[in-house]
């Protein structure tokens, strides 16, 4: 049995010059003799615009032990934790008697299952998502209820499609129906709303200035804190402090790369490819969940209706553009590598999640990661049977290693009814849902 030299409580900081850390869970903070510790749920949902090529994304066999498909073949190491979905409508993003605006209505309709209200102006409604409801649940104790990012520019307000406001297309949570959250797109200011004590832009420009380290404030504390625990939480501490400095490491990198072009609408400390900005938004998440700074996120990696370019991959047409492939098979071809690009870089998040231990498992064990999309075929703005795929860990009550087939006609809302029955918000319907989904609790 182990015995610690010390006793911690779960949510103790680390306060030194300028700087207040949380600490990760160390076996300290649940000593021998003592009650299991109390596993602490997350939830992350994950949100890609523009659709996919359905060919590619969507296994040609059901239930358990299917075969991946070339899309989604980077989730394999992870197919005991995978439920992958087909058949799931999300019908509130259709038209209804809109004119247009089937890009600003896809996210914000995938997570709440409403309908969002055609306005160009400040009066946006559509509903609460299912983001937020969980976080209402279970992020109460946390210093932040819950974190949103994206990786794609959300600076540009007024009408942004067909009479829709640009506050539909920035923004996948929303905490009431009529108050969306904006997504930070900045990795120092996300890092620094998580362990930094700047508050205004002046102090975070001071910071940048100084080039320090978060850490450097705390180190006699760290110093004090390391010699009472035992090797194990030593180690543990260590590999958590690590990563707070190569978070900032590359944060500082791509201040450096970017401080020469004269481009005060960019924010600064963006990194140079999708592929290194997306880790690094990762990582801040997984920063976030470690500490327990927040119990929810949601990351809205590939933006509707955006003209990003991939030519670190090859692919220099816009993410837009290759949607509307017109099913010509090269096109289609390259849109699946775009696609397959999405879900490796998710895989490396749920690596990192994996890789990370807390309590007698890994964050990932304890984490619910919710993968989708808006929008089935790109290319026609087909709202029907999208992509969606829930990676789950083993303490999180999902029995994964299958892919669930449905009935036409069910909504996206029944997986998003399920989800909050699993993580205790006891709701009888959530948008246009008509029950919850069958099998999806069975373990």
């Amino acid at each position: 049995m182990l015995i610690t030299k010390v006793a911690l409580p779960r949510r103790t900081f680390l306060r030194g010059i300028g700087a207040t850390l949380a600490l990760p869970f160390l076996d300290a903070m649940s000593p021998a003799m003592s009650a299991a510790p109390k596993r602490l749920p997350r939830f992350s949902a994950i949100y890609v615009g523009n659709g996919a090529n359905m060919f590619d994304w969507t296994p040609v066999n059901d239930g358990a032990g299917f075969e991946f498909s070339p899309i989604l073949r980077p989730l394999e190491p992870f197919r005991d934790q995978t439920l992958l979905f087909t058949g799931l409508d999300n019908y509130p993003a259709t038209d209804q008697g809109d004119t247009g605006g089937q890009h600003p209505r896809a996210a914000p309709a995938f997570m709440s299952s409403v309908h969002p209200k055609q306005t160009e102006g400040a009066d946006v409604q559509a509903g609460t998502t299912v983001d937020q409801l969980i976080a209402q649940k279970i992020s109460r104790e946390s210093k932040l209820s819950s974190l949103e990012v994206a990786v794609d520019r959300n600076d540009v307000v007024g009408a942004c499609d067909h009479g829709y406001a640009c506050a539909y297309m920035n923004s996948m949570s929303w905490k009431t129906p009529t108050m969306p959250l904006p997504a930070e797109t900045n990795p120092r200011f996300v890092f620094e709303r998580l362990f930094g004590t700047g508050d205004s832009a002046e102090d975070r420009a001071v910071r940048v200035q100084e080039d320090r380290s978060i850490l450097d404030g705390l180190s006699d504390e760290i110093s004090r804190l390391s010699q009472k625990l035992d090797g194990r939480d030593r180690s543990k501490l260590g590999e958590y402090l690590d990563a707070i400095r190569d978070v900032e490491n590359r944060i500082q990198r791509a201040e450096s790369y970017n401080k020469d072009f004269d481009l005060p609408e960019r924010p600064v400390g963006v990194p140079s490819t999708f592929r290194e900005y997306a880790e690094l938004m990762f990582d801040l998440q997984l920063l976030a969940f470690q500490a327990d700074v927040t119990r929810v996120t949601s990351f809205m990696m590939a933006r509707e209706n955006i003209n990003r370019t991939y030519d670190e991959i090859g692919l220099p047409e816009a993410h837009h553009s290759m949607s509307h492939h017109g099913n010509n098979p090269e096109k289609m071809k390259d849109f699946s590598k775009l696609n397959t690009y999405h879900v490796q870089t998710l895989a490396y998040y749920l690596e990192k999640l994996q890789s990370t231990v807390e309590g007698d498992g890994t964050l990932l064990d304890n984490t619910v990661v919710l993968y989708g999309k808006g929008m089935s075929d790109g290319n026609t703005h087909n709202n029907y049977s999208v992509p969606v795929v829930i990676v789950g860990g083993k303490h999180t009550g999902f029995r994964g290693n299958r892919h669930l087939r449905y009935p036409k006609g069910t909504p996206l809302a029944n997986l998003s009814l399920s989800l909050l029955e699993k993580f205790g918000v006891d709701v009888e319907n959530f948008g246009d849902s008509t029950g919850q989904l069958p099998l999806l609790a069975e373990v």
